[in-house]
């Protein structure tokens, strides 16, 4: 089990690197093109929004990481991964607020460069967190009923 725990270790680290750089040199380097083709009313809000969402998002990868390590300590049917599932559902939909929120920004700027395809990026980044976020309610609940029935189980034994 621990090879394939590395990988997915490894691969939350690899989702990192990509989202940071993009923070640091993609998002500015998009700022000062965009400023000739969109109002700053529309551009500002839409940059500052994806930053934000950058938080959440290194949240997410963090608890990813700790349920790894718990997977890895053999403590996967545990209160704590219950709680790092529940931070990633609650992380997760706060970035699917944040791009639906978003959404208007996206449809007028679709409006100003009549490319209808910016919509579809906006409906993209709204509702990927969104199924994440479900997936993670999903794993919680069962994850929880299998807690209790160990639980049961180990008290009648």
């Amino acid at each position: 089990m621990k090879s394939e725990t590395l990988f997915l270790k490894m691969a939350v680290i690899l989702l990192a690197i990509p989202v940071l750089a993009l923070c640091i040199f993609g998002l500015p380097y998009i700022a000062k093109e965009a400023v000739n083709h969109y109002s700053l009313y529309l551009l500002y809000p839409v940059i500052i929004g994806m930053y934000v969402s950058a938080v959440p998002f290194y949240l997410v990868l963090h608890q990813a990481f700790k349920l790894l390590c718990y997977i890895d300590k053999n403590k996967a049917f545990s209160e704590a991964s219950v709680n790092s599932l529940k931070h990633i559902k609650y992380y997760a939909s706060i970035i699917g607020i944040i791009y639906g929120a978003g959404m208007p920004l996206f449809y007028l700027m679709a409006e100003t460069d009549d490319a209808p395809g910016i919509i579809i990026i906006g409906l993209a980044l709204t509702f990927a967190p969104v199924v994440i976020a479900v997936f993670a309610a999903v794993l919680q609940k069962l994850l929880k009923n299998a807690i209790d029935i160990k639980s049961e189980n180990d008290l009648t034994i």
